[in-house]
């Protein structure tokens, strides 16, 4: 899809966060479900996008890159071994995380290039610099647009509480299901 004729406002509020593996990629394309655990979260997870930063767990041509992004359309928490299933006795199963509900990944016209920037870990931008971006580094705020993007951060936290979630209807995802997304893609561990 070309997000450019989606038009979201260039003052949409994104959160670049990190796809490890193309089962995370997958997760979020078919359940419409990203996750954080709680103690690296961002401080405000109440944001319009979120783009997705593919690591060097990807094809050589899908590597390095932004490539992907979704509305966000609520948040709740809960914990690992309630969102991946099939890893019960995994050692992070009982620690908290935020599952952020998404809409319908869109791809964006241009894939954004790492260039010379390959760790990426959370930070926050807005539409417009998605928009215009070729590279990672054409993504953070600077100087006056820096300011209006904090305090709408720091409006943002304080309308949401920060642990509400949308209603959504409870879909039970088998165990089967998401062991299909880790079957024939190489495995990672996501924290």
């Amino acid at each position: 899809m070309n997000l450019k004729s989606a038009a979201p406002p260039d003052t949409a509020l994104v959160l670049v966060a990190i796809a490890r593996d193309q089962r995370d990629l997958e997760i979020a394309r078919v359940l419409g479900w990203y996750r954080i655990p709680l103690k690296s979260a961002p401080k405000v997870i109440s944001v319009d996008y979120l783009a997705l930063y593919q690591t060097s767990a990807f094809p050589q041509e899908q590597r390095w890159q932004i490539r992907w992004i979704a509305p966000i359309i609520g948040h709740e928490l809960t914990t690992r071994a309630e969102l991946l299933r099939d890893q019960p006795d995994h050692p992070r199963a009982r620690e908290e995380y935020f599952k952020l509900q998404l809409g319908p990944l869109q791809e964006l016209a241009q894939p954004i290039l790492a260039d010379t920037w390959k760790r990426v870990t959370f930070f926050y931008t807005t539409f417009g610099r998605v928009r215009q971006a070729s590279v990672l580094a054409d993504l953070p705020v600077h100087d006056e647009e820096r300011a209006v993007l904090w305090q709408s951060l720091r409006e943002r936290a304080l309308r949401a509480n920060e642990y509400q979630a949308a209603e959504l209807p409870q879909m039970p995802v088998d165990p089967a299901i998401l062991a299909l997304f880790s079957g024939g893609f190489r495995s990672a561990s996501h924290e």
